[in-house]
């Protein structure tokens, strides 16, 4: 009696979980798998962002974040052999591990930034522990239904799902998560997901596991504690950006781009674009002044101008105050730049309210693409891209570019690039210096000193030879004159020329220049 009750209730259990594993044919499973492959991605590219955002060369970041990712997966895919029982809840345990530290991962990445001196090993322990989660999901799922579905139809459809969630996630990222609520509630929102999945893993395989109140409790507290955090991501967001930033935030919002965000001192305000400064302003005219008026003093009477960059709207403001402009174009990728006036109004005030002015034309696109797309001339053309940080930014200073913007210009135009310090950053400067050089412009670089930045330069090109223009066209200037004028020509010898290779789509030369110089004052 003993063994045939023993033998029933076996049999019983047996049954039950055939029919649990039966229900999971419908298409919930999928859809668990569709999320949890989503939910693996955007982990990825969160890492891949953040460490984009805050320490900068996107190229090396995501290459390193992948390749670690892909290797942690592989890790938790081995790893998963050595669990033998108790698989279901297992597989509940791994989701509410991945939804409690993928759900967290940015606000930690960003904090992480903000206080530990070895942030790298941080961000690199964070993207490891996650991947090795995330490869434990699926190996576990499947060896859960191996034993009651088709191994090569269950094969084929989980990895369809989980190939199109990685491509929903791929799609969403970029185009809808990033610019619409953030990195911070971006991972919130997919910890979440995954928390979803995991609770419904304690009803869907219930008669797999001993043991489901307690499961049920921590995925609920989990799911709970996201849900608190998403309506507190500002708050989140504020803790870990207060930390970087000497002065009170008083504006922030990420655009699919970068992230914008606008500090309050004693001084005035200053903006940043994805933790570096762009200016303050307190001393922003010193920099757009000696920008714009070397190129447009040197063109008798400039009418048509082109503006790359500046979404800021300062330099438009320069260009602006000459009577003879009759219109100008600025092209700028990131619209919420060239609408920060309107969400900023301190910054219309500091920029007149220049994109007000009917003579402007803005146009949110790439630069490069811009320039292909059209053959307009311009009387003169400002080039006021931020520093070549990463390899979007520096294909702005390759050659190629240079010759596309030369396509742009009229016989007698001038056209000034801001060219980052030539103290800071010697070889970076002389690196475009001799990129425009090598596109066929004739080129004279100057540089003066904005108390916020030290040592700037830039460079100041024609189409023909030429000597400087000795006197400033326009009066009413704050910082230049004419004998400022004459010595931003002059190059100290700490600032001179270095051999340097020329800068190219294919080699990208000036980002590693950049990456060098400026690491030894970060």
């Amino acid at each position: 009696m003993g063994d045939g009750g023993q033998q029933t209730a076996d049999s019983r259990q047996q049954e039950a979980g055939e029919a649990a594993v039966r229900a999971i044919r419908t298409p919930i499973l999928f859809l668990n798998v569709l999320v949890i492959a989503a939910c693996g991605l955007v982990y990825e590219l969160l890492a891949g962002t953040v460490a984009s955002y805050v320490i900068g060369d996107s190229v090396t970041q995501f290459s390193l974040i992948i390749g670690l990712y892909l290797s942690a997966l592989g890790v938790g895919a081995w790893l998963s052999r050595f669990i033998d029982r108790e698989l279901a809840a297992r597989f509940v345990e791994v989701e509410i591990a991945v939804a409690l530290i993928g759900g967290f991962s940015a606000p930690l990445l960003f904090f992480g930034f903000a206080r530990l001196q070895w942030f790298q090993l941080f961000l690199f322990l964070v993207v490891f522990v996650i991947g090795v989660l995330v490869g434990l999901e699926l190996p576990i799922l499947m060896r859960i239904l191996k034993e009651h579905l088709d191994f090569k139809e269950l094969v084929s459809r989980v990895l369809s799902f989980d190939y199109l969630g990685s491509l929903f996630a791929a799609v969403l990222f970029p185009l809808f998560l990033v610019p619409r609520i953030g990195l911070v509630r971006t991972s919130i929102l997919f910890g979440f997901l995954n928390g979803c999945v995991g609770l419904y893993g304690t009803y869907l395989l219930r008669p797999l596991i001993a043991s489901v109140n307690g499961l049920r409790i921590r995925a609920i507290g989990v799911m709970v504690l996201l849900v608190i955090a998403f309506f507190e991501a500002r708050t989140l967001t504020s803790w870990s950006e207060d930390e970087l930033f000497a002065d009170e935030i008083v504006y922030a919002t990420s655009s699919p781009y970068q992230r914008i965000v606008v500090t309050r001192g004693k001084s005035g305000f200053h903006l940043f674009l994805n933790g570096n400064l762009q200016f303050s302003s307190a001393d922003e005219y010193r920099y757009h002044e000696a920008l714009v008026h070397p190129a447009l003093g040197a063109v008798a009477a400039p009418h048509h101008v082109l503006i790359l960059g500046g979404g800021d709207g300062l330099a438009l403001r320069e260009v602006l105050k000459y009577p003879s402009v009759t219109d100008v174009t600025l092209v700028d990728l990131d619209r919420k730049m060239t609408q920060l006036s309107t969400t900023f109004p301190a910054l219309a005030e500091l920029n007149r309210n220049s994109f007000s002015d009917p003579r402007v034309h803005v146009i949110n696109e790439d630069a490069m693409i811009w320039l292909d797309r059209h053959q307009a001339l311009f009387d003169a053309a400002i080039v006021d891209f931020p520093d070549p940080n990463n390899f979007a930014l520096g294909k702005l200073y390759t050659t190629r570019f240079y010759r596309m913007l030369r396509a742009h210009l009229a016989p007698d135009a001038a056209v000034s690039v801001q060219c980052t310090s030539p103290l800071f950053a010697r070889r970076s400067y002389w690196c475009i210096i001799r990129t425009m050089e090598a596109a066929g412009l004739f080129v004279r670089p100057y540089q003066m000193t904005v108390p916020s930045f030290g040592v700037w330069g830039f460079a100041l090109a024609r189409l023909q030879p030429f000597e400087p223009a000795k006197r400033v066209a326009i009066g009413g200037l704050r910082f230049l004159d004419e004998p400022t004028l004459a010595t931003m020509f002059v190059m100290p010898p700490d600032t001179g020329p270095l051999p340097v290779e020329i800068n190219r789509l294919d080699n990208q030369v000036l980002v590693r220049y950049y990456e060098d110089e400026w690491r030894k004052w970060s």
